[in-house]
């Protein structure tokens, strides 16, 4: 079986479940509530109204909402093979024990990519309601959308394949669910120290804080710097797809 008919058979198996609706909760939730707050103050002279409802609307569901929603993902995504024991009659195939986990976190960054298309969208949709209910004549900002939502995608994947990494080693869904979410709790107040380069669960958070400073400060300096954050971000992400890998159902295989 070829990796490109093992990735079908995983998009069928979560076809028919909540995945896709899930996706849409957080975006509608911080989106709407976040623009219809700031748009409260916008003027027909506002300017920067596009960044600011970015901003806005970002930096909680960056730290908290996106990730909460992965951790949902991860679990439900490996519930197909949990329920009825479904991982043994997998694993009893002539399949990799590699390959299949290396599917499902395919499966699981193609949900992550679409989340950020939902959010993008409603994003878009939100604002240019808000802008011209209120008067506001500023451009649409298209590429500096596109740009962050992005950084959003990339700096999220270290974070999601640690938490696909808790999802495999541990079999009850409960354990895995508390272990991740006691891990983002703290990404705001990790992501003020010098180990925040660190600890995967802040990235997304720290980028959207750096497009806050970027936005209010003065200067031209970039809050956010590429280096050393890429290398120390690819190690981590190395490390924890690495363990979801070699792990993925040898506990099943005792």
């Amino acid at each position: 079986m070829s990796f490109l008919d093992l990735l079908k058979i995983e998009f069928m198996k979560v076809k028919r479940s909540k995945i896709v609706p899930l996706i849409f909760i957080a975006p509608l939730l911080v989106v709407v509530s976040g623009v219809a707050y700031l748009s409260n103050y916008f003027t027909p002279e506002y300017t920067n109204a596009w960044p600011a409802m970015f901003i806005q609307s970002a930096l909680v569901y960056a730290y908290y909402l996106l990730p909460f929603s992965m951790i949902v993902v991860c679990v439900m995504i490996a519930g197909r093979e949990t329920g009825n024991n479904g991982i043994l009659k997998m694993l009893a195939l002539p399949v990799s024990r590699c390959a299949l986990s290396i599917a499902k976190f395919c499966v699981l960054t193609f949900y992550l990519f679409m989340e950020m298309v939902v959010f993008l969208v409603i994003f878009v949709i939100a604002g240019l309601i808000a802008t011209q209910t209120m008067g506001v004549t500023e451009t649409l900002p298209i590429l500096y959308l596109l740009k962050w939502c992005l950084g959003l995608f990339l700096t999220m994947l270290p974070c999601i394949a640690a938490m696909w990494a808790i999802t495999v080693l541990f079999e009850k869904p409960l354990l895995s669910v508390g272990l991740n979410l006691l891990l983002v709790i703290p990404g705001v107040l990790v992501a003020n120290t010098p180990l925040w380069i660190a600890y995967p669960y802040c990235y997304s958070g720290y980028l959207v804080s750096c497009s806050l400073h970027d936005f209010t400060a003065e200067t031209s300096d970039a809050a956010f710097s590429v280096f050393p954050f890429l290398p120390c971000a690819i190690v981590v992400f190395g490390l924890f797809f690495a363990l979801a890998v070699t792990k993925f159902g040898k506990k099943e295989m005792r």
